[in-house]
């Protein structure tokens, strides 16, 4: 149960992008489409998880002054890993997501998960974390994606749903518009917290 709440709390609770406004950069410039989300969100759970595990692993070994440098070297290897496999196997999305992919050693959900919770934690409990904020990231990013493309483009995951004489809102596809869908977002999961805890009070 404990471990399930972990996970949940990645979600809903400490949701990276709507609870902690964590790794806001890469959302804004990734979220245009929803094929770029899922490919962003799966290169953040891998990251995550990876560098969760070895830094929970060495956590008893590292000195405290260094272990900053150290927890960038092991999150930088495996940026490494993912940015190489994508551009060896998925040249399109790597084109797309350009210069975000190495930016993942910066961005502040990683490293602070690993400082804040697997350089504290057991391997299988910062394993669940990773995977729990890894999950939350990539739904919140497809969320937005989800509005942005449909809104921006007229389309999801590049098939069209919206009629031929739609037009396009442009401001969707540009920054603002991710700030925005975001705004909103976090604005309806306020209210529907709020309902929540009213009719189950």
């Amino acid at each position: 149960m404990q471990l399930m709440k972990e996970f949940i709390k990645g979600i809903i609770s400490e949701n990276p992008v709507f609870r902690l406004m964590l790794g806001l950069c890469p959302v804004l410039a990734t979220s245009t489409s929803v094929n770029n989300a899922i490919g962003m969100g799966l290169a953040v759970i891998f990251v995550l998880f990876c560098s969760n595990v070895i830094v929970s692993l060495i956590r008893n070994w590292v000195p405290a002054k260094i272990r900053i440098p150290i927890y960038i070297s092991i999150i930088a290897t495996f940026v490494t890993i993912v940015d190489l496999t994508m551009a060896g196997y998925f040249p399109e999305l790597h084109k797309s997501l350009g210069l975000f992919i190495p930016l993942i050693v910066v961005n502040c959900i990683i490293l602070g998960r690993a400082e804040a919770f697997a350089g504290k934690h057991s391997v299988f409990s910062s394993i669940i974390d990773a995977l729990g904020m890894g999950t939350g990231f990539t739904i919140a990013l497809t969320a937005i994606a989800t509005f942005r493309e449909i809104l921006g483009n007229g389309t999801w995951l590049g098939i069209p749903v919206l009629r031929t004489h739609f037009e396009p809102v442009l401001l969707m596809i540009l920054s603002p518009g991710a700030f925005f869908t975001i705004g909103l977002l976090i604005g309806f999961l306020n209210w529907l917290e709020h309902y929540r805890k009213i009719h189950h009070s």
